[in-house]
């Protein structure tokens, strides 16, 4: 299993990643924007995308999904309560932050907590972790947890727009603290940490 991080994309500096599989198959994880950025890089290391798989469903993780459909015909999966957000500008944010130019999907497939998706000899173990969604969710596969705006470095996600929920999120701090061993953490923003890293120097999950 390879781990490309690309670039951040979009009005929020979105991350995203890649991750290859040993037969040249491609997973992305969350699809923020300029989705021809995105097959561009997929397709320069030789990769197939296979399927996207979405933290949750604000704008700034699903602008690009519509058109990487389009042109590669791939799977798409998000939490089930998630799902209605894809074709939905309100559950995206998009009439909350007024942007423009983001179309709707809706040919997702519904995922839900201890789901196991899997691409060639990779699986992504699936935690629902509400909080800043009710649909969020963190992907494991291996030692790497992407986890999307849950967690980040020494914070967590904003909890204070339409279906964010603090109570909700600091359950799902509990149940990323108790996950067994280390993890390598890439978020959804910002810089990469380690679960260990967060255990001792993140005050939620203290």
């Amino acid at each position: 299993m390879d781990v490309i991080k690309l670039k951040p994309l979009g009005i929020c500096d979105t991350n995203s990643y890649i991750v290859a599989s040993n037969a040249g198959n491609a997973a992305l994880v969350d699809a923020p924007a300029n989705a021809e950025h995105i097959l561009s890089e997929i397709e320069n290391r030789g990769l197939t995308l296979k399927m996207i798989l979405l933290t949750h469903g604000h704008f700034d993780h699903v602008g690009a999904v519509a058109d990487l459909v389009d042109k590669t015909g791939c799977e798409v999966y998000i939490h089930e309560r998630d799902l209605t957000k894809l074709s939905d500008p309100e559950g995206q944010l998009i009439e909350f932050f007024r942007v423009k130019g983001y179309r709707a999907f809706s040919g997702a497939k519904p995922i839900g907590d201890g789901d196991i998706l899997k691409l060639d000899e990779i699986e992504f173990d699936v935690v629902h972790t509400p909080g800043h969604t009710s649909g969020s969710v963190c992907f494991i596969a291996g030692d790497v947890m992407f986890s999307g705006d849950t967690l980040f470095k020494r914070s967590v996600g904003r909890t204070d727009m339409p279906d964010g929920n603090y109570r909700e999120l600091m359950k799902s701090m509990e149940i990323i603290k108790d996950l067994g061993g280390d993890l390598r953490i890439l978020p959804g923003h910002m810089g990469e940490t380690t679960l260990e890293n967060e255990r001792i120097y993140n005050s939620y999950l203290r």
